[in-house]
């Protein structure tokens, strides 16, 4: 027997499946751009900038200012990068309450171990 969904979680459940895959694709951006900011060299060039501020106030600002872009960069990709992994758990919970998970962008029921049959929260025939 196919298992269905109350009527009256259709609209919560596409709700919650859109807000889901907006926080899951944010998160995937968020967390690119957090790797790209950490692997970014310019600590480096504020290192040389450092060996050369021994002799001039003008290098030691000029390091300064780019350890200061470094860290910039890489805390607001950390604190985006939180709040949208914040959202996607958010809305797996409300998922989990409603026994449906999650598995990339596709959901399943949590029974479902093999992830045979994906539930469109779209279709009019999953729900009674």
């Amino acid at each position: 027997m196919a298992r269905t969904i109350s009527n009256d979680d259709k609209f919560d459940l596409q709700q919650n499946f859109r807000r889901y895959i907006k926080f899951h694709d944010l998160y995937l951006q968020y967390n690119e751009k957090f790797k790209t900011s950490k692997a970014s060299r310019v600590w480096i060039a504020a290192i040389v900038a450092v060996v050369f501020a021994m002799g001039s106030a003008y290098f030691m600002g000029v390091a300064s200012g780019l350890f200061g872009l470094y860290f910039y960069r890489v805390i607001t990709a950390s604190m985006q990068k939180s709040n949208a992994e914040e959202g996607r758990e958010s809305a797996e919970r409300w998922f989990a309450a409603k026994g449906l998970r999650f598995e990339g962008r596709v959901l399943y029921h949590t029974e479902d171990q093999m992830l045979e049959a994906p539930i469109d929260p779209f279709d009019d025939a999953i729900y009674n």
